[in-house]
């Protein structure tokens, strides 16, 4: 128990503190990013700094699989340069005890990640995408169950969802006359930018007489003017902000609709994974340790272990959008990744001597 216990706060303080400075890097540069903004609406500094805060734990949960890696190599190799490996086994410990207790750190982590994927990443996304919409396009209302609101001329508008192609679905549309009556009501199941206007598919048209109702069912119907295209991009929901449960729920809703899902669907499979990957970086991290880099540095450890990370985050994410682009089955796609690198992990465990 103390063996493990020592293990695993070496291996957790080692993890925390590489995430915290690949946070400061990240954020960085997201805050450069969002200086572009500025000036826009009421978009300042503040709002910008705010913003970035409250996208720091989606950004942790994606990196959690990197800074995993890295600190556990970080971890292991100190102790193996102070020569407390070698203390353990020369006390009887063997590697498979010792890879125990580091996966045991490993559990504790992926513990840690889906918490802040499924409670704390997706509320705050969710804040920050709001701030930043209600800075940038003030006149928004924007609330989760009724999407948000707007008005143009004699035109009040709902949009209930804002897909993150710009592509609109559920739009109702109010006509009120100078004594702000009701006379027309207007539903389009979806409605999507194209050559400066927008098209309308599969639309409900009602008109209020003062003594009857009529409707007509119209396939396409064009509008010039409905929502500010660039508004759309600010308020479009980004499949990352959701938890899984939520992707799951949204992939569920679209496909009811008879709307492309392809894209949250890979989304929702590359955030599932993550906590298994997560633990198998941390396994990975065992043979750095004891195996051909045993004789070597920190430092030289920590740059094959950054090496490595960086090459699984570039695979992630290309194997996602290479299955989006082809037709890949989206849980093969996310799961490939890191099957191919717990392989290799496996493989470099059976050399250990």
């Amino acid at each position: 128990m103390i063996l493990d216990r020592y293990i695993m706060r070496t291996v957790i303080g080692s993890v925390s503190l590489v995430m915290l400075i690949l946070l400061a890097l990240f954020s960085f540069a997201a805050f450069v990013n969002e200086l572009t903004y500025l000036g826009k609406g009421e978009y300042g500094v503040l709002q910008a700094l705010l913003y970035v805060a409250l996208t720091l734990p989606g950004m942790a949960y994606d990196l959690f699989p990197v800074a995993a890696l890295l600190g556990s190599v970080i971890g292991l190799g100190v102790m193996a340069s102070n020569s407390e490996l070698v203390v353990m086994r020369s006390a009887g410990v063997s590697i498979g005890r010792i890879t125990w207790s580091v996966m045991k750190a490993g559990l504790v982590l992926v513990m840690v990640a889906v918490i802040i994927s499924e409670f704390v990443s997706a509320e705050s996304e969710r804040l920050a995408q709001e701030l930043r919409s209600q800075a940038l396009v003030g006149y928004v209302s924007k609330k989760i169950d009724k999407g948000f609101w707007t008005r143009d001329e004699s035109r009040i508008i709902n949009v209930r969802r804002v897909l993150a192609n710009g592509e609109l679905s559920g739009i109702y549309i109010y006509e009120i006359d100078d004594q702000r009556r009701l006379q027309e009501v207007l539903h389009a199941k979806s409605a999507i930018f194209k050559e400066d206007q927008w098209l309308l598919r599969e639309v409900s048209y009602s008109r209020l007489g003062q003594h009857e109702v009529s409707s007509t069912l119209i396939d396409r119907l064009p509008q010039e003017s409905l929502v500010d295209p660039e508004m759309v991009d600010v308020i479009a929901i980004k499949p990352r902000s959701l938890s899984a449960r939520g992707l799951y729920e949204y992939v569920e809703y679209l496909k009811r609709n008879d709307l492309n899902a392809s894209h949250y669907e890979m989304v929702f499979w590359s955030k599932l994974i993550l906590p298994f990957a997560t633990a198998m970086m941390v396994f990975l991290s065992i043979p750095f340790v004891f195996g051909p880099l045993r004789s070597v540095g920190v430092g030289v450890r920590v740059l094959f272990g950054t090496l490595v990370g960086i090459s699984f985050y570039v695979i992630h994410q290309m194997s996602s959008y290479v299955g989006l682009v082809f037709h890949i089955n989206p849980a093969l796609s996310a799961i490939s990744p890191t099957l191919l690198f717990f392989t290799a992990s496996l493989f470099m465990m059976r050399r250990i001597k």
